[in-house]
């Protein structure tokens, strides 16, 4: 099972996932405060993650999130990014 790591405010929270499930989902299961405007639907960028380790892990970014102007190798959007592979994660909870 995959095991990923939030990082927010300096503080690091490790939990597991299961394959299809995205980093938003994981992160609210383990009460990570992610902001979620539009309810993980893709259409803001309140999710925005950086990912320090193990993108090759998740799906590749959507269209949604290059629509959106998410196109910096680490960002992903929480909502859009969903675990893939088999190995850590780690990833940063932008402004919290």
């Amino acid at each position: 099972m995959t095991k990923v790591t939030f990082i927010v405010n300096g503080k690091s929270t490790t939990a597991e996932a299961a394959q299809g499930q995205t980093l938003l989902q994981i992160g609210l299961e383990n009460g990570i405060p992610i902001e979620q405007a539009c309810g993980g639907n893709g259409f803001c960028t309140t999710c925005l993650c950086r990912v320090k380790e193990g993108m090759e892990h998740l799906s590749t970014r959507s269209e949604r999130e290059e629509n959106l102007g998410i196109t910096e190798d680490s960002d992903r959007l929480g909502c859009q990014a969903r675990i893939e592979g088999d190995g850590d994660i780690t990833v940063e909870i932008v402004d919290v």
